[in-house]
Formats: C-alpha cells, sequence, structure tokens
C-alpha cells in the first residue's frame, strides 16, 4: 500500500530555461501524480514563486533576466518556501554561494528524474510533524522551538529561519548535550551520506550560528566528529 506522502498530489514549479527539459520533466512528474509549472526566466519565475501557492521550488542557476541567485535571494526575502537548486555548474564555491543564499539543497545537472524527486520528497519530509517525538515544543535555557508552528525564538524574540536551520536546530536541541555526527545529522535531514568534502551541512550550521546570540557555544563542533548543542550562551 502507498505511503500518505506518495499518495500526497504536490505542486512544484520548476524556473529553467531549457524548454525541452521543462517538458521532460512536466511529464515525469505528471506520471508521478505531481503537478509542475515552469518559467523559462528568472523574473517570471520570481512572480511565480511569490504569487503560486507550491510546495516547493526548483531552480536553476543560470537564468535569463535574473539568474538563479538572485530569484533565490530576492524570493527568502519575502517567502518561507523549500528551494532546490539546480546547476551545471561543478565548482564547490557555486554550490556554497547558492546554500549561502538559503538554498535547501541543490542537484547537480544532469541529474536522474528519480533521484530529484527523492531530494524533493527529503526536503519535504523534514516538516513532517510525524519526526517529532513527545511535545512538539522544545525549549533549552533562553532558545525555544515549536514543531506546529515552525517558529524559533530567543529570549522571547522571533528567529527567523530557513526550513533547513529549523529542523537542523530542532535536531540538536532534540539530543541536546549529545554529540550529533555528521553522518547521523546528513542521513537524518539529508537522506544521503556525507562526504569527505561536502560543505553543505557546514555552511547550515554557519548560517544558524548568525541567526542565534553566542551560537557558537551554544551549537559546540567536535571535530571530525559532529555537533553538541550545549545550550549555552
Amino acid at each position: 500500500m502507498e505511503t500518505a506522502e506518495k499518495q500526497k498530489q504536490l505542486s512544484l514549479l520548476l524556473v529553467d530555461d531549457d524548454a525541452e527539459l521543462c517538458g521532460m520533466m512536466k511529464e515525469f512528474f505528471a506520471e508521478a501524480g505531481h503537478g509542475l509549472d515552469c518559467a523559462h526566466n528568472g523574473r517570471d519565475g520570481l512572480a511565480s514563486a511569490l504569487n503560486g501557492a507550491y510546495d516547493l521550488v526548483l531552480l536553476d542557476v543560470m537564468l535569463p533576466i535574473f539568474d538563479g541567485l538572485t530569484v533565490l535571494q530576492q524570493l527568502r526575502r519575502r517567502k518561507d518556501v523549500p528551494v532546490i537548486m539546480l546547476t551545471a555548474r561543478v565548482q564547490q564555491h557555486d554550490r556554497i554561494l547558492g546554500l549561502d543564499t538559503g538554498a535547501d539543497d541543490y542537484l547537480p545537472k544532469p541529474f536522474d528524474p528519480d533521484e530529484l524527486l527523492a531530494r524533493i520528497r527529503a526536503v519535504l519530509r523534514r516538516t513532517d510533524m510525524a519526526d517529532w517525538k513527545g511535545s512538539p515544543v522544545v525549549t533549552i535555557g533562553d532558545i525555544q522551538v515549536n514543531a506546529t508552528t515552525r517558529e524559533a525564538w530567543i529570549a522571547g524574540s522571533a528567529v527567523e529561519l530557513t526550513v533547513m536551520e529549523f529542523d537542523l536546530l530542532a535536531m540538536l536541541m532534540r539530543s541536546a548535550g549529545r554529540i550529533v555526527s555528521r553522518d547521523e545529522i546528513t542521513v537524518a535531514l539529508f537522506e544521503r551520506e556525507a562526504t569527505p568534502y561536502d560543505r553543505f551541512l557546514d555552511v547550515h550550521i554557519s548560517h544558524l550560528r548568525k541567526k542565534l546570540e553566542g551560537s557558537r557555544n551554544r551549537i559546540r563542533a567536535v571535530r571530525g566528529v559532529g555537533y553538541v548543542f550545549t545550550g549555552v550562551a
């Protein structure tokens, strides 16, 4: 029997100037039971993402009018929708730049459509309340997260977090005082194994530390192992 996740029809937006790729992806997602809209330049893609009710946006880096990073930057200022970057660029710097701008994941081109769908499900699964055990509210020191509303506060003030940043903070807080390995985090949140030179997790940790006061002490790195949430500013 299919899971509820597979039965749920997703509404997706693909922003890519490759018309042939868009056509192939529309057919693929239609066969998988999901809806996919396409935009072929950054200006139209940004407008569609802001005005539409999409579960997730697939965003190419190289776009006419506005490039993908500009679209992502503008989108992040106004709407919190999960974004997966698609890029033909192989340089690590380009991928890190996308993560720095607020992408939840990235996938190099060319890609396997099945892998893309798996990445989409992994990103969306992180918002599933089924992963929370016990109370949806966790409070440690002056930091609190609420899984129901997906909100975080520090000293009573709301903290704006991306989908990835919230789930990373929540996972570390639920394991407070215990070292959570890089592999454990990567498998749980990204559904893939960590690689020796993968900066994906480090970038998100860096973002999280900047948004939480005194977070270098709150989120302590254990060299070669992982991270531990101490709750101490």
